[in-house]
């Protein structure tokens, strides 16, 4: 038996189908979603994540979809700047870079190659139970019926539910930062400010900001932050939130309110770590990407760890000969090396640059223009070895500012 389930159709799950069936492996890839997600910011393609598309054969498609960029500004409420950062700033290796897409962009690219390889998709479902045994994982879906796996991946994200089903509540593991954010796409309109290739990011006390960013053309991506450590589920009420929170706030903020209301990919969600001392596999059940070390999108590395995590366990399998012979001890095995090879990287990128929630959303004007000088004075020449220095040791296989971009 051959036969593996992955749940949640994202990055990590999709990479793996690609991985796994291309090694002869049957792949169902099981999504709550009725279809594959849109929306997500940009994400970056140096480094990690380059390396990982490369192997697959995907490096020219994700390409092609790369967005047009000139660089960061952080302004004032008016418009004006108070610093900005370049895409060449740091030869190449700054906040923003030229290498970038869309997260949709990506997972479409992703998707396409998974189907082409042979995978099944059973989008609007998800499981229910797991019971996991010697020769198999049995799974019982929500839309009904039972199915015996080989083996049973988590890619299902930060809200995992087969981390939730076979290795217990969110509770946990899940380690709140403090703040929530939005995002969502613009449509533009006739007297839509243009941000002529440039993402800007506006701040206000209290930790409040608001971000626009290039899309795709006649679009922009939007991004609202402010301080939580809970956010409702139910979108009305999320709206609710969203309107006290940016009451009163400058720049655009009122704009941004009434464009969440139409966005078709309109999210909310807390900045949260997942950590997790326990193994990140149990029996024939092992998690992936945000489901089993989520760094929160201020380690600006979550894309580029679902690729590598998806490629190392692919690659475990392969070398442990799971396929082939698909007996518990080679998949414990497999899985063992996997963490071997991830839980290292997945804890450094973890370990965020020091001020790294209040670079995002300061707490005061002072630290508001505080923030400006200091992305103003880290272009200094000077001062680059110390950014780098600073950067290391914190899961970083590409850019040292990677950390910076969310």
């Amino acid at each position: 038996m051959t036969h593996a389930l992955i749940v949640g159709a994202g990055i990590a799950g999709d990479t793996l189908a690609v991985f796994l069936a291309r090694d002869g492996w049957q792949v169902t890839v099981v999504e709550l979603a009725p279809s594959l997600r849109t929306g997500g910011q940009t994400v970056d393609l140096r480094g990690d994540s380059r390396e990982v598309l490369v192997d697959l054969g995907l490096i020219d498609s994700a390409s092609a979809h790369l967005i047009s960029q000139r660089g960061i500004a952080w302004i004032r409420a008016d418009g004006s700047r108070l610093a900005e950062m370049p895409v060449e700033a740091f030869d190449g290796q700054g906040l923003i870079s030229k290498e970038e897409l869309l997260r949709s962009d990506l997972a479409a690219v992703l998707h396409r190659a998974a189907k082409d390889a042979g995978v099944k998709h059973r989008f609007g479902d998800t499981i229910e139970e797991i019971v996991d045994g010697a020769d198999g994982v049995d799974v019982r879906f929500r839309s009904g019926g039972r199915q015996r796996f080989a083996l049973v991946v988590g890619a299902d994200g930060a809200h995992s539910r087969t981390r939730g089903i076979h290795f217990g509540p969110e509770s946990r593991y899940r380690k709140p930062l403090g703040l929530a954010h939005a995002w969502f796409t613009l449509r533009e309109q006739a007297d839509t400010p243009a941000l002529d290739g440039w993402a800007l990011s506006y701040n206000e006390p209290g930790r409040r900001g608001l971000t626009a960013r290039p899309g795709h053309p006649g679009h922009q991506e939007i991004g609202m932050t402010f301080a939580a450590e809970d956010v409702p589920r139910d979108r009305e009420a999320q709206l609710a939130v969203l309107d006290d929170a940016f009451a009163g706030v400058g720049w655009r903020a009122d704009e941004f309110l009434a464009a969440a209301r139409i966005a078709p990919d309109f999210a909310l969600d807390t900045y949260d770590q997942i950590r997790m001392d326990q193994a990140w596999s149990k029996g024939r059940v092992v998690l992936i990407g945000d489901a089993a070390w989520c760094t929160s999108p201020l380690s600006g590395l979550g894309t580029a760890l679902a690729l590598v995590g998806a490629s190392r366990l692919a690659d475990s399998l392969r070398r442990h000969d799971v396929r082939d012979i698909p007996a518990a001890a080679r998949v414990a095995a497999a899985f063992e090396s996997f963490e071997s090879a991830m839980r290292p990287r997945a804890t450094a990128a973890q370990k965020l640059l020091p001020g790294r929630i209040g670079m995002v959303a300061p707490k005061t004007t002072f630290a508001i223009r505080l923030n400006a000088f200091v992305m103003r004075a880290l272009q200094a020449r000077v001062l680059v070895p110390l950014v780098a220095l600073l950067a290391s040791g914190r899961g970083h296989h590409g850019p040292a500012l990677a950390e910076a971009r969310a």
